[in-house]
């Protein structure tokens, strides 16, 4: 019997959206990883949020560990450990719900299963996880540190930031730019929520629900 498998990935909302990196490559290599290993991948979920942010907070992340409960999945698929999140404590509980429910995880790059060939967690995987997770939320960390003395220093030498003086979008730059604005938007999503979620500011979504009549 095939074993079916879902495929979750991540990429991070930096808040300029335009230049944010795609799914497509995750998506594209664990999809071959699966045909190669015989997986029937019923599911594929694409999310674009922050890797600090809390569960609760990735809607994505928990509709596909929904799924996998309540559909028998075996097998959830994911590019690298840093895609679940980088607060250590927040992927420690992701990956116990998983083993809980007996639904094992693959991380491509670290060439990680959380069951061993006998269909059991494997001795160290506890371990390893929390290593690597430790790993990522630090990681994390740094970059925020040297993107905030960036952005110091450049202010400090006379630099302005945001959108030059005079500059207008068109309605099509809009819809580019604010594409998963208005996604979560169109799925009902409140005006807080849409915000929170894709990290812009209450005021910009306001001004697109009324904008695009959504």
């Amino acid at each position: 019997m095939t074993m079916k498998a879902v495929i979750y990935s991540r990429t991070s909302s930096s808040g300029y959206q335009q230049n944010r990196q795609d799914t497509t490559r995750q998506v594209e290599d664990l999809k071959a990883y699966a045909e190669y290993s015989k997986y029937n991948v019923v599911k594929i979920y694409e999310e674009h949020l922050s890797g600090g942010k809390r569960n609760e907070e990735r809607p994505l992340l928990l509709e596909a560990l929904n799924y996998c409960k309540a559909n028998k999945v075996e097998m959830l698929l994911c590019s690298e450990l840093s895609r679940l999140g980088r607060n250590a404590f927040e992927v420690l509980s992701f990956v116990r719900e998983l083993k809980d429910n007996g639904i094992n995880l693959y991380l491509q790059k670290e060439q990680f299963s959380l069951f061993g060939a006998d269909g059991k967690p494997s001795l160290f995987s506890a371990i390893m996880i929390a290593t690597l997770s430790t790993c990522a939320e630090l990681e994390r960390e740094n970059i925020k540190y040297r993107l905030d003395s960036g952005r110091a220093q450049y202010i400090k030498n006379g630099g302005r930031l945001g959108r030059k003086v005079g500059s207008v979008k068109t309605k099509g730059q809009k819809e580019t730019q604010y594409k998963e604005v208005l996604a979560y938007l169109k799925k009902g999503y409140s005006i807080s929520i849409t915000a929170k979620l894709s990290e812009t500011s209450m005021s910009t979504v306001q001004r697109l629900k009324k904008e695009f009549g959504l």
